[in-house]
């Protein structure tokens, strides 16, 4: 292992903190493993790290992080989460092939899955948007990481009002998904979407409310007035 990942690893260690470790599962349906470390404390040891790490070559640095990933542990993945937007001046159409191999292999929560990708994939996307159709794969795959990716990572454009068609037609794909993850997931994509166009994704919503499951129904609407979302949620649900 490489004497950074080490270094790295006993600092996370070093920050556990009681409190954190014993609560840390409530937030989660699945099992996960955690050191117990505060957010706090993984960022600040994140950042220190990418001041060391910062220098070497891009691949080096995907490797460091596949190792992080690897070991399955929370905290871990959120280095990754916090190196990689680093790189995204670098960033080459291949390396969404690596990204897709991480979050197929090794993301298996909600908060590893939306860290990732909110900033890393999405990073990618604003730079290659032709790649946006990879994202309406993601939405098709059996791995319901892979489907709630699809959606998350275009949150941060979809709030500054950007690829409104590609977030309707991701919602399509997923809009009767039986997975509540991947519902919230296309849910806050649409929230996201209504700031810039409620009009729009309120007809969205109208339109498809028969068969949209009340939880994504709840997340597309929560932006909206009052007198808007009490009109979305009238009538038989599902």
């Amino acid at each position: 292992m490489d004497p950074v990942l080490t270094s790295l690893k006993e600092e996370l260690k070093d920050a556990i903190d009681d409190k954190t470790q014993n609560s840390i599962q409530r937030f989660f349906k699945e099992p996960i493993i955690a050191y117990g470390s505060k957010s706090a404390d993984v960022s600040r040891i994140a950042k220190k790290y990418w001041k060391i790490v910062k220098e070497r070559d891009k691949q080096e640095i995907f490797n460091l992080c596949e190792e992080l990933y690897q070991s399955g542990y929370l905290e871990e993945s959120g280095i990754v989460s916090s190196w990689v937007p680093h790189l995204k001046e670098k960033f080459e159409p291949d390396d969404i092939i690596r990204f897709r191999f991480w979050i197929n292999n090794y993301i298996t929560n909600w908060a590893a899955c939306d860290s990732f990708c909110n900033h890393s994939v999405g990073d990618f996307i604003e730079k290659y948007p032709e790649y946006i159709r990879e994202l309406k794969e993601w939405a098709q795959s059996e791995n319901r990481w892979m489907r709630r990716a699809s959606a998350v990572s275009l949150i941060i454009p979809a709030k500054q009002g950007k690829y409104l068609e590609d977030v309707f037609d991701i919602a399509d794909l997923l809009l009767t998904d039986d997975d509540d993850m991947v519902r919230k997931g296309y849910g806050w994509l649409l929230k996201e979407a209504s700031r810039k166009h409620q009009d729009e994704v309120f007809s969205y919503v109208m339109a498809h409310k028969k068969e949209m499951p009340r939880t994504a129904l709840r997340y597309a609407i929560e932006l909206m007035p009052p007198e808007i979302r009490s009109e979305a949620m009238k009538k038989d649900w599902k």
